[in-house]
């Protein structure tokens, strides 16, 4: 892995006259590589302020654009077809280990309007896209003004009563329209055979003093959803998403890790010390965000021994680092409630 990452910065280095000025400016040398853990990292901040790309222009296939609120500048992620289909084949490697390689029926909590502008995808376009190939039939839940189809769901529902369902949507999102409109109109929806993976931010959610067990219970007391994983993933690095295991843990995968950052001075902080998340990633070839420092907060849990028999580094986010800007999706859309 140190191998690879050494080559996928040299290619950046050589490819993108932008990183190539940050490496020479921190006086990066290649001779002296040991781990991966000494390859420089750039702030995710630098995609809003630069366009970064490796490849040559006319190999751009797609942008992507990250979640922002109004006024907000938003990261731009150029692709080529290389990494838009590894980004493809690496999230339906992670995800079928807790959905199964079978595709299911789908509810996406969400607005099929989203998704209009196909050039120019945006986060929470570019994240229903990406989970969409793990439904066959699919139905929006929300229509175009944001209102809940009742009557779509309970015949999705009758329709599929045998089959596991499988139900993806942006944390605030489901909240905001999904469970509290369940609450409101005394619904009951018998969701008790599927999953639910959510994803994009608890700062709102927080600030309503709901936590994830909290969230949880909710989706079991009113439509018996049993089986809910959270996930932690970036527009810079799409593809290679870190999963919540069973137990509540986030976990890295083998197209992925995470290294956790003293803030005043980022060196490697131990396990069990807070500090600034720095994720890696080995798909993004298009653009130099193979390694990159978060604006989030979180703690090193372990390392192949939790619990939940999964390998990897396991970990937990603690929230924004303050006086970052919002990002997740979930968090730039609740910016209007």
């Amino acid at each position: 892995l140190d191998n690879y990452f050494f080559k996928l910065t040299k290619f950046h280095y050589e490819n993108c006259a932008g990183y190539k000025k940050i490496l020479d400016s921190v006086e990066y040398d290649y001779k002296n590589q040991l781990n991966y853990s000494d390859i420089p990292f750039i702030p995710v901040r630098l995609f809003k302020m630069f366009d970064l790309y490796s490849v040559p222009k006319k190999n751009i296939v797609k942008t992507m654009t990250s979640s922002g609120t109004s006024g907000q500048d938003v990261s731009k992620i150029f692709l080529n077809k290389e990494t838009a289909l590894n980004q493809s084949k690496v999230l339906a490697k992670i995800v079928s280990s807790y959905l199964g390689i079978k595709r299911t029926p789908m509810i996406i909590i969400d607005t099929p309007s989203i998704l209009k502008n196909r050039n120019m995808f945006s986060a929470r376009g570019a994240g229903i896209l990406g989970f969409s190939i793990f439904g066959t039939k699919r139905i929006y839940a929300l229509d175009s003004n944001m209102k809940l189809n009742v009557n779509a769901i309970e015949n999705f529902i009758k329709e599929n009563k045998n089959n596991q369902i499988f139900i993806f949507g942006f944390t605030f999102m489901i909240y905001q329209h999904f469970i509290k409109e369940i609450k409101k109109k005394k619904l009951k929806f018998d969701l008790s055979n599927s999953v639910l993976i959510h994803g994009g931010g608890w700062k709102k959610l927080i600030n309503q003093s709901i936590k994830s067990a909290q969230f949880r219970k909710m989706l079991n007391q009113f439509c018996g959803i049993n089986s809910v994983h959270d996930y932690y993933g970036m527009v810079e690095q799409t593809g290679s998403i870190f999963m919540e295991c069973e137990l509540g843990n986030m976990h890295t995968s083998i197209f992925s890790d995470i290294i956790i950052r003293n803030p005043f001075d980022f060196s490697v902080s131990e396990i069990g010390e807070k500090g600034v998340i720095q994720t890696l990633s080995v798909l993004p070839k298009s653009y130099p965000g193979h390694s990159l420092l978060t604006e989030d907060e979180g703690v090193q849990l372990g390392e192949d021994d939790c619990g939940c028999g999964r390998l990897g580094k396991y970990f937990k986010i603690i929230g924004r680092v303050k006086s970052a800007e919002l990002r997740g999706c979930s968090d730039t859309y609740a910016e209007q409630f």
